[in-house]
């Protein structure tokens, strides 16, 4: 499918934050004069991500010190729905910013519209893991997207609750506590809750994710057949969550504003946790001492989320804005973001830098975030076959969790419902 079938989606997505560092020319690499900029060839560039990137006003300041008439804009959309609904509701007319940030999951989707995007510059390529620059590659042969993060997921937990509830609380000892299945985590979970009468997990559907993520096939396979509602797969995830998970979580979804406080004030004790979910939780509990990391995660390994830039095609500032997104996603730049915000850098030769591999995150009382990410990229075996509905598919399987969660439906109807609107997808 290309731009002719570009479908409209009736949603505004909602910016969070939005930051602008001014100085002021060309970028480097880059060519053409911007409308929106000033007088003297100023440029202004726009940059729209999501979460937390790691793209401190200090890191673009450092891009605009090497280009002195660059001015670049960056807004920070609150989730990665809000910067889909915005992402597909543009692509292709007017209103996207210079540069696009796409999360994996719906990037599928928009690969079906590569053509309204431009192409990573030849120089870039091979920069890249292998299947994440295969990812963004078109049937042509184009590479339209500049990795940014992967997401290998540990946990990270609060020592001083899993102290007061009795259980083990060194980043070492809760490692080997959560060493095995799915069952055994809720087991955990189970004897949180009895000592506290308070829920250890974050969110059910943060569960959901990181078992469907080790699933090889999910809701389609590769030749187009859909297997959503026959995948027992995918019915024994949607039980196993809803019996063992859904008791034992604070909140049924994450990205809420209680969830986002919960994080200081102790609502819950476990979060299932990419490395960029790192930079998320010092954000929002800034003065939490409890917070640690376990080098563990249930059932093995997992990649749970990590994301891409991209320019779309239709821009005013096309060649400057590659050159921007090109700096962004370079080695050199993603051990910085990593550092930053803990997003695990997809770049090949970023993970071999001493920035990384000897990294510890203070927040996190000095853990060895960059040897544990590192071991927890190798734990990852198997890398979900993605097609242009996953998102749909999985958005509407988590929207069954809620249901149950919050008592609209009981685990039978609301497993039903969800049958039915695959049937009608």
């Amino acid at each position: 499918m290309n731009s002719r079938a570009l479908r409209r989606i009736g949603l505004v997505a909602g910016v969070a934050t939005t930051s602008a560092i001014i100085l002021a020319g060309c970028a480097g690499g880059g060519g053409g004069t911007s409308t929106e900029g000033g007088g003297d060839g100023e440029i202004t560039l726009t940059l729209a991500t999501f979460n937390n990137f790691g793209y401190t006003d200090e890191l673009l300041q450092e891009y605009m010190d090497e280009n002195p008439n660059v001015k670049i804009v960056h807004n920070k959309a609150a989730e990665s729905g809000d910067a889909r609904a915005n992402f597909f509701q543009k692509l292709g007319k007017e209103g996207l910013a210079d540069i696009e940030a796409v999360e994996i999951d719906w990037f599928a989707e928009a690969m079906q519209y590569s053509d309204l995007l431009a192409e990573v510059p030849e120089s870039a390529k091979g920069r890249w893991l292998d299947w994440k620059e295969a990812g963004a590659t078109d049937g042509d042969g184009r590479l339209v997207g500049f990795g940014t993060d992967i997401g290998p997921q540990a946990i990270c937990y609060r020592a001083d609750l899993f102290a007061a509830a009795g259980l083990p609380s060194t980043p070492d000892e809760v490692a080997t506590l959560f060493d095995g299945d799915w069952g055994n985590f809720f087991d955990v979970a189970d004897k949180y809750k009895a000592a506290t009468g308070k829920p250890m997990i974050d969110a059910a559907n943060s569960v959901l994710q990181g078992i469907v993520n080790q699933m090889e096939y999910t809701y389609t396979e590769p030749d187009g057949t859909v297997i959503a509602t026959e995948n027992p797969e995918i019915e024994e995830a949607y039980n196993l969550v809803v019996e063992r998970a859904v008791p034992n979580a604070a909140y049924s979804g994450q990205w809420s504003d209680d969830w986002n406080a919960s994080m200081a004030n102790g609502e819950f004790a476990t979060m299932l946790c990419p490395g960029w979910m790192l930079g998320i939780i010092s954000g929002n509990a800034p003065d939490v001492t409890g917070w640690e990391v376990a080098n563990v995660f249930p059932n093995g390994g997992a990649n749970w989320g990590g994301s891409y830039l991209t320019v779309p095609e239709n821009g005013k500032n096309v060649e400057a804005a590659l050159a921007l997104a090109d700096w962004l996603t370079a080695p050199e730049q993603q051990a910085k973001t990593f550092v930053n915000a803990g997003q695990f850098p997809s770049a090949i030769e970023a993970q071999s830098d001493p920035a990384i591999t000897d990294s510890t995150n203070e927040f996190f009382n000095n853990a060895p975030t960059g040897q544990i990410f590192a071991e927890r990229s190798e734990a990852i075996t198997v890398t979900p076959y993605k097609d242009a509905n996953y998102f749909k598919y999985h958005d509407a399987l988590q929207n069954a969790v809620n249901r149950v969660f919050d008592g609209v439906e009981d685990q039978k109807t609301s497993w039903e419902t969800w049958v039915a609107e695959v049937s009608a997808f």
